[in-house]
């Protein structure tokens, strides 16, 4: 089997879309302006700098959609594609993931990004199998704001991807893997895979790639 995963914020998206929901929120009137964007921008930074608590992170970043509930949540993110994300799909990364499914590869996006703001994004680019952070249920069968299982973040995608490995009884050996990423969190599965690819890396990505020979993809400018 080939399999070719993507991470999707910087990678296969020019913005991160989990920070663009949050300021997303704010424009439409459900967080306070400027607590929960002094927040979003002290987490974005832990992020970059590899010290984020992604717990505490969903906790915060999930706040607003549990608080809404699901109708008004689902109508506000169809908002949140159309007004973002539709206008931040970049050709090249909508033909690159084209270009492996028809090579007939196993496509995945594999993000740190919990899965109410990714499922829809996943979508368009016509990617099935998608591992985000999952969100636990509360019981009124909405989100609570608690991470379910093992969250898809730095050494949690090797995790989940093994997970999702061993349901199909297949190991790493049984598959002739890729991963793009443009980030140092991605480390832990850049260097299991077969092929690691920096994609838009980062400057430390981006400078360990360069020590390490890995190809390096500028695959198109950043926001």
């Amino acid at each position: 089997m080939k399999l070719t995963l993507f991470d999707l914020d910087h990678t296969l998206l020019p913005i991160d879309s989990d920070y663009a929901w949050g300021q997303f929120t704010i424009e439409i009137g459900w967080t306070d302006p400027v607590e929960f964007a002094r927040q979003n921008d002290a987490f974005y930074a832990q992020y970059q700098a590899g010290t984020l608590d992604v717990h505490d992170y969903v906790r915060f970043a999930i706040d607003a959609v549990r608080r809404q509930g699901a109708t008004n949540s689902i109508a506000a993110h169809s908002r949140f594609m159309r007004d973002v994300v539709q206008k931040n799909l970049r050709p090249e990364a909508l033909a690159l993931v084209a270009q492996h499914q028809r090579a007939g590869d196993e496509v995945l996006v594999v993000t740190a990004t919990n899965e109410f703001v990714t499922r829809p994004i996943a979508d368009v680019f016509g990617v099935k199998e998608l591992i985000a952070v999952q969100l636990e249920r509360g019981p009124d069968g909405w989100f609570n704001g608690e991470i379910r299982g093992v969250p898809s973040f730095r050494g949690g995608k090797v995790t989940r991807m093994e997970q999702w490995l061993a349901a199909r009884q297949l190991g790493w050996a049984d598959v002739d893997s890729t991963f793009y990423s443009d980030s140092i969190n991605d480390l832990p599965l850049l260097e299991k895979v077969r092929h690691p690819i920096a994609t838009n890396p980062d400057d430390r990505l981006r400078a360990l790639a360069g020590e390490r020979g890995w190809l390096i993809l500028d695959l198109f400018s950043k926001s």
